[in-house]
């Protein structure tokens, strides 16, 4: 595990101690399951869909300029995003709960509460808040921890973007998870010991992408010719993040990328 991963992995921890200290697991679990259910994710990835990103920094980039959550979401919902993104870490991205809570309640589509999960009672805190989805970052997870995890997801009602970074993630995916529902599979791009971007590895792990789920395509995603690029690899999805913090008009670009892969897969098909 990188570097990045384990300080990442270790501060979660800490964030889940301090949860679990707040309200129990059976506590938090008892309170989802006696509430509304999550948003369905539909046909997400049927032809190619846009998972929009809401973060006020990254660890890559600094800082972005300063929106609010609730806002920019609803912008990216109008530009045609089938999901929304929010990173709830709070050290590095700036993240946390309470904004999860305010996009949450402003959009209609699924929201997918990212982090570094390492313990079942976060996935309960962040249906809690109302996200309809988790991130489960596979490297940093032992097996049993990974199931752990799909249960506490799959008991909730919830999906999960279970992310891979190389071949052998997605090998041990393919392995551990084979047959569970509601899950989508992420390729993430960045080098997790440089934090930069390797967009050839979308390319390079193409021919691996389980062929029963929807595949996501997650960084290097600038403009909609990086979109039509991996549409063409097989990707039905893409995670963007920073490029649409970043612009003017983020709901302008979503439309855009999303017209860039729905053509491309047209093409393709």
């Amino acid at each position: 595990m990188s570097r990045f991963l384990h300080t990442m992995a270790a501060r979660s921890r800490q964030r889940a101690e301090q949860a679990t200290a707040r309200s129990s697991l059976s506590e938090r679990r008892e309170a989802v399951l006696s509430g509304s259910g999550p948003r369905s994710i539909g046909t997400f990835g049927a032809v190619f869909d846009v998972i929009a990103e809401v973060k006020p920094r990254s660890p890559s980039e600094g800082a972005f300029p300063e929106r609010r959550p609730a806002e920019t979401a609803e912008g990216y919902q109008a530009g045609g995003a089938a999901m929304i993104s929010v990173l709830t870490e709070p050290s590095e991205f700036g993240g946390s709960i309470e904004m999860l809570e305010a996009v949450a309640a402003a959009v209609s589509v699924p929201v997918l509460a990212k982090d570094f999960l390492v313990d079942p009672i976060q996935v309960y805190e962040a249906r809690e808040a109302g996200a309809d989805g988790v991130l489960v970052i596979a490297r940093i997870l032992g097996d049993e921890a990974i199931l752990e995890i799909l249960d506490a997801v799959s008991e909730s009602g919830a999906f999960a973007l279970i992310e891979a970074f190389d071949g052998d993630d997605l090998k041990r995916i393919r392995r551990v998870v084979s047959g569970w529902e509601n899950l989508v599979v992420g390729v993430n791009c960045r080098d997790l010991d440089t934090l930069e971007v390797v967009p050839e590895r979308h390319a390079a792990l193409a021919g691996q992408l389980p062929g029963e789920v929807v595949s996501v395509a997650e960084s290097a995603m600038q403009d909609p010719a990086d979109i039509e690029r991996v549409a063409t690899y097989g990707y039905r999805a893409a995670l963007v993040g920073s490029a649409l913090m970043r612009t003017d008009d983020p709901g302008q670009l979503v439309s855009e990328m999303i017209e860039a892969g729905r053509r491309a897969v047209t093409v393709l098909s």
